[in-house]
């Protein structure tokens, strides 16, 4: 069963209301502009997961939220240098960076981390709430990669990962359908594999 251990006050018209939050850490993973359909690197899904995202954090239950996006590296070694060479021109649109329309209002509320890699564990200030929290739930773009490598990482990191799979995009679904298998495997000991409905609903 869940643990619950902290009280949200929420005040509406009619009052005031006490919820019970989770003790969980939500990860939103990248979700920029360069995403979206019709864009260079589209998630066809990538609104569908924004919707389910948004249904997460109204929800009001989970104690910690963070965003993240990815930027080109700045001091690349390696392959990230040939990265940064065939993607100049993403790289030097500002607008492919930023967090998508429907989610900026949030990321105003929530931090917001930028990394240069694809794991969101480069960001070291989730490793401390990652120890604190009792799931960490992953979300975001792109399903086979920073997704991916991030859930690999926080399993490292010794979170029990609750991946929300319809709150997760890729660039295609036979790759998302992938990702969800390898993360899969790894239950029930590491990984839970849930949709949005099923985690609020617990």
């Amino acid at each position: 069963m869940q643990k619950y251990d902290k009280i949200c006050i929420i005040k509406t018209q009619k009052g005031i209301i006490m919820k019970n939050t989770k003790n969980d850490l939500l990860i939103i993973i990248d979700m920029q502009n360069v995403y979206l359909p019709n864009m260079p690197w589209a998630c066809k899904k990538s609104p569908i997961a924004a919707e389910n995202i948004i249904k997460l954090i109204n929800s009001e239950t989970i104690q910690n939220i963070i965003f993240t996006a990815f930027m080109p590296p700045k001091n690349p070694i390696g392959r990230w240098n040939q990265y940064n060479e065939e993607y100049a021109d993403i790289n030097n649109d500002p607008y492919m960076s930023e967090l998508m329309d429907c989610l900026k209002p949030y990321a105003e509320h929530y931090p917001l981390y930028q990394k240069s890699v694809y794991s969101s564990y480069a960001i070291p200030e989730l490793t401390e709430l990652t120890a604190n929290a009792d799931r960490v739930l992953i979300t975001g773009v792109v399903a086979e990669c920073c997704v991916l490598a991030t859930a690999i990482s926080a399993i490292d990191a010794g979170a029990k990962v609750c991946y929300i799979k319809d709150a997760v995009a890729g660039f295609s679904e036979q790759t998302e359908t992938e990702t969800e298998h390898i993360i899969s495997y790894l239950s029930p000991l590491h990984t839970e594999v849930l949709t949005t409905d099923e985690y609020l609903s617990e």
